[in-house]
């Protein structure tokens, strides 16, 4: 086995790597909102924690196992695709979570409490789930890259622009899925937020009621 092929497939393990941990991550954080108790939501809140502190060190190896892999190596400008939602997760999405943890873990001492409708909502929100799911969907377009079936310069394989074709036909469903998955995300966090103005709605109704 030569150089280059040592290289692509540190790469693709690196890659591969960072599209499984960020996909289950991603069908985690789907499921979040649908915890049947305070309980579980809390201990999938903290597993999704996990997760994301995972794929994040899964980023910073890529840089690292390169550099001590000699020649040149793909991973870097591949992992650039999904840094960007992985970026979201890190500064938007983790603090979400954080609220959602908390807010679980308030009852501790009752773990078969069902789930407040607000909390409900708050484990919805789009910022969670939606930036896990486009990352993992990212990383998986990057594979290719990856795998050297895409030319990059100085890498020292021949050109396959035959797939460069395929590659920006990825490119293309992979901005569909983004606005598919955002949109399908807002709705499911429109749909619970009612919920939680519903008390509140009643409570006013039976004051105006007292009132008069």
């Amino acid at each position: 086995m030569n150089a280059v092929d040592v290289n692509t497939a540190v790469d693709v393990i690196l890659i591969g790597t960072l599209a499984a941990v960020w996909l289950t991550a991603g069908l985690l954080a789907d499921g979040l909102p649908t915890a049947g108790t305070a309980l579980l939501m809390r201990r999938r809140a903290r597993l999704l924690a996990v997760l994301v502190a995972t794929g994040a060190a899964v980023f910073i190896a890529v840089p690292v196992a390169t550099a001590l892999t000699p020649g040149t190596s793909s991973a870097p400008l591949a992992a650039l695709l999904p840094v960007v939602p992985a970026l979201i997760v890190l500064t938007l999405g983790v603090r979400k979570l954080g609220w959602v943890r908390r807010g679980a873990g308030a009852f501790a001492t009752a773990p078969l409490a069902p789930v407040p409708p607000a909390l409900r909502a708050a484990a919805a929100h789009p910022l969670i789930a939606a930036p896990l799911q486009i990352t993992g969907l990212a990383a998986i377009v990057a594979l290719p890259i990856a795998a050297g079936v895409v030319d990059l310069p100085g890498r020292g394989v021949p050109s396959t622009t035959g797939f460069a074709g395929l590659v920006a036909v990825a490119l293309i469903l992979l901005a569909v899925a983004v606005i598919a998955i955002g949109i399908r995300a807002a709705l499911r966090h429109s749909r619970l937020a009612p919920l939680v103005m519903a008390p509140l709605d009643r409570a006013r109704q039976r004051v105006r009621a007292g009132v008069r």
